[in-house]
């Protein structure tokens, strides 16, 4: 059976490569929907995809657009609903991800390597390029911004996934985060070693 990751469950992985040892492994889930920013980005999406299902963003050269898009690619290992699918007059397309949280100047990698996963799966489901993707930061103004994808960072994102599919199959268990602050709301803090 091909193991399918979401965008989500690679960002905890490079929050702690122990959140795919626990959730995958051990199938102990950690209720991410009970937070509260979990359950106001889900709100803002719903409320997005109404309120701008005919608008394109001319400005940035989007042609088309498609909204809330399941994707999924075995050979990737991935699978994802992309807030919008964007076609540009370049004949590329782009993924447009909705944030709630603010811009502070800086690109979080957890926003760029979602955004990514979101564009290998569109390559893989459309068979057309992508270079760029596109961040919507909600909770300043809606802010958006671009974000230029590298190789580099292509092949350190298939690199995570080989890491991640590795812990899920074999059953390895894999080192804790460096950034032990990231331990004091952490989910599996109480059965971590």
């Amino acid at each position: 059976m091909t193991t399918l990751l979401t965008p989500s469950e690679i960002i905890e992985y490079l929050y702690c490569p122990r959140f795919t040892y626990f959730m995958f492994v051990l199938d102990i889930q950690q209720h991410e929907e009970k937070r509260y920013k979990v359950q106001v980005g889900r709100e803002i999406h719903e409320e997005k995809a109404q309120i701008n299902k005919d608008y394109l963003r001319k400005k940035i050269g989007v042609t088309a657009k498609e909204q809330e898009v399941y994707l999924s690619n075995d050979t990737l290992h991935l699978k994802g609903i992309v807030d919008e699918v964007l076609t540009l007059e370049n004949g590329t397309m782009a993924p447009l991800d909705y944030k709630f949280a603010e811009y502070s100047d800086y690109m979080f990698s957890t926003h760029k390597y979602q955004s990514l996963c979101y564009a290998l799966l569109i390559e893989a489901n459309y068979g057309l390029p992508v270079k760029t993707g596109f961040i919507v930061y909600t909770r300043s103004n809606n802010k958006l911004i671009e974000i230029e994808f590298k190789d580099e960072d292509r092949d350190k994102l298939k690199e995570i996934i080989r890491e991640m599919v590795l812990i899920i199959q074999k059953g390895f268990f894999p080192k804790k985060t460096k950034s032990t602050a990231r331990c004091g709301d952490c989910t599996y803090r109480n059965i971590c070693v």
